[in-house]
């Protein structure tokens, strides 16, 4: 015959009791908060990001417009230091954005944060100044055309070589690099460029490449590799209608410089 005690029941019937080894009850664990932004540097962001929205880019010195790429890698601290020196090491603003991530890498502060941060932006940069110039006339779109070239190039430290595809009514139907090479060589091969012509069934050339000392004056080479390029699409019946140089502040065109 069962026994029943006389104590009150539980209130949950089924809860397990726990072993005699537990304790009778556990504290809980206080979650960790981030600490808090201090006051002064949640004011200057506040500042920077309300004189950004209010003025634009041309509000903000090159060094305050990198800090506010710098706020969400580095969200509690004081990143002007670091964007001071950034700039220091690099030159400017388009300069540290186009910098190398090694190199970015290289500098004291800089962490995978930072980095994916500069080159996001970067990114973006490149991404709206094509969307300017693809599927477009290049003779309408000569200036956008200029700048997608200056964005893209004009801040690299080593020599990169592209080639710009035009159809029948001169639209832009493919930007693509043929090649990589030094701070003063990229190697070209005149058959790759009009060979991927014939591929994209394109009528015209415009080929582009920058010159990292900043100086876009032609080489011997760069118009000896030039005339290579129109006479090989010359014998296909496609017209290279123009070689751009990029420098650091300006371009060369020889188309206009009676080279081509």
């Amino acid at each position: 015959m069962s026994h029943f005690s006389e104590s009150p029941l539980p209130l949950f019937q089924d809860a397990v009791p726990l072993p005699d080894s537990a304790p009778a009850s556990t504290p809980s664990k206080r979650s960790k908060l981030p600490a808090r932004q201090p006051s002064y540097i949640r004011d200057h962001r506040k500042r920077l990001r309300d004189r950004f929205l209010t003025g634009g880019a041309d509000a903000l010195p090159d060094y305050e417009l990198l800090e506010l790429v710098l706020f969400r890698a580095i969200p509690r601290q004081d990143v002007k230091p670091l964007a001071r020196l950034l700039l220091d090491t690099f030159g400017d603003f388009n300069r540290t954005l186009s910098a190398p991530i090694p190199r970015l890498a290289a500098v004291a502060g800089v962490g995978d944060a930072v980095i994916c941060e500069l080159k996001l932006v970067e990114a973006a940069a490149h991404r709206l100044s094509r969307a300017r110039v693809m599927q477009r006339h290049v003779v309408s779109s000569w200036d956008a055309l200029l700048d997608y070239c200056h964005t893209t190039m004009a801040h690299r430290d080593t020599e990169q070589f592209r080639v710009l595809y035009l159809d029948r009514k001169n639209v832009l139907i493919a930007d693509e690099a043929q090649a990589r090479g030094t701070v003063d060589h990229v190697p070209v091969y005149p058959r790759e460029v009009v060979k991927r012509a014939l591929e994209l069934n394109a009528s015209a050339l415009i080929l582009v490449h920058n010159h990292p000392s900043g100086d876009p004056t032609p080489s011997e080479a760069d118009i000896a590799m030039t005339q290579q390029i129109h006479r090989a699409a010359e014998a296909l019946s496609v017209t290279l209608h123009d070689h751009l140089i990029i420098g650091k502040s300006a371009e060369i065109s020889f188309r206009a410089e009676g080279l081509l």
